[in-house]
């Protein structure tokens, strides 16, 4: 019951008016008996200093930041940690006596997702599909967690040797080789792990995928889509046809919530929690089974 003594926590963003995020943080608040309410707010263009400002004024406890702020929330903030400096984006903002500290929880809560489906990245070889925002936070996560090689393919190579070069110089080791999409065919003779990080095959627009060149897929023995809806994308189908493992990125927001909800209110979440709050998330979009 919401009463004097309730915490806030939300999300800032625009739009924000189909996220998920409140399911997994008022869920586990009920599970965990905690105090706290999770809401939306949509900040208009210019208003993300104000909001931030206000949001510390209210005594809110944590907010997540998603997109178009990930990058532009952090001259706002108080201090920010080490993976979301060497990221360049923030999407978990926790309070403290100066202001609010940034977090970056979507790389630990897709590594999570990744290690709860059995699938490794160190010493991989890995297949890199983009070169946008959430591509290049999967290109640190690849280094940082030992992948061998990651062939980042891009439509425009001068965009992927930009993350490229970034990325080696920060993680202090030669394993991101960049690559134009169309230039695919020029990958080794190898079986792969492919992370799919672009908006191709988003609902609406769910009949496409990157690359539909059924060779391509049968050098993939896993394919992991940063998207989750629909919860079977055409990259996922085509994987799946030439005999690969594929997954979608349901688990990744799972679990980016569940890091965000432990560092705000200084808990471990159970597993067994943490996969309760999974079933009621593929309840909500009309998932009936794991893919």
């Amino acid at each position: 019951m919401i009463n004097g003594n309730t915490r806030t926590c939300g999300l800032i963003g625009n739009p924000v008016e189909h996220t998920m995020s409140p399911v997994i943080h008022n869920t586990l608040a009920d599970m965990l008996s905690h105090n706290l309410v999770y809401v939306p707010f949509s900040v208009e263009e210019g208003g993300l200093k104000d909001a931030i400002k206000g949001a510390f004024a209210l005594n809110l406890l944590g907010l997540n930041v998603t997109v178009p702020y990930k990058s532009k929330v952090i001259p706002f903030l108080s201090g920010i940690d080490d993976l979301a400096q060497k990221i360049g984006a923030v999407n978990t903002l926790v309070r403290n006596s100066e202001g609010f500290a940034g977090y970056n929880t979507d790389m630990p809560g897709l590594y999570r997702a990744m290690c709860s489906e059995g699938i490794e990245i160190q010493g991989q070889d890995v297949i890199l599909l983009g070169a946008g925002g959430a591509a290049r936070a999967v290109a640190f996560l690849c280094a940082l967690k030992g992948a061998n090689k990651v062939y980042l393919l891009n439509r425009s190579l001068e965009k992927a040797v930009v993350v490229a070069e970034e990325v080696n110089s920060k993680a202090g080791r030669e394993c991101i080789y960049p690559m134009a999409l169309a230039e695919y065919r020029q990958l080794p003779e190898k079986s792969f792990l492919a992370i799919q990080a672009t908006s191709v095959g988003l609902y609406p627009d769910t009949d496409r995928a990157v690359i539909e060149d059924q060779d391509f897929y049968s050098r993939i023995h896993t394919g992991y889509d940063l998207i989750y809806k629909p919860a079977d994308t055409k990259f996922m189908q085509l994987v799946k046809k030439q005999g690969g493992r594929a997954f979608h990125g349901l688990k990744m927001l799972l679990y980016q919530g569940v890091i965000a909800y432990e560092l705000w209110n200084h808990v471990s979440v159970p597993e067994e929690t943490a996969l309760q709050v999974y079933e009621i998330l593929k309840e909500k979009m009309g998932i009936r089974e794991l893919l």
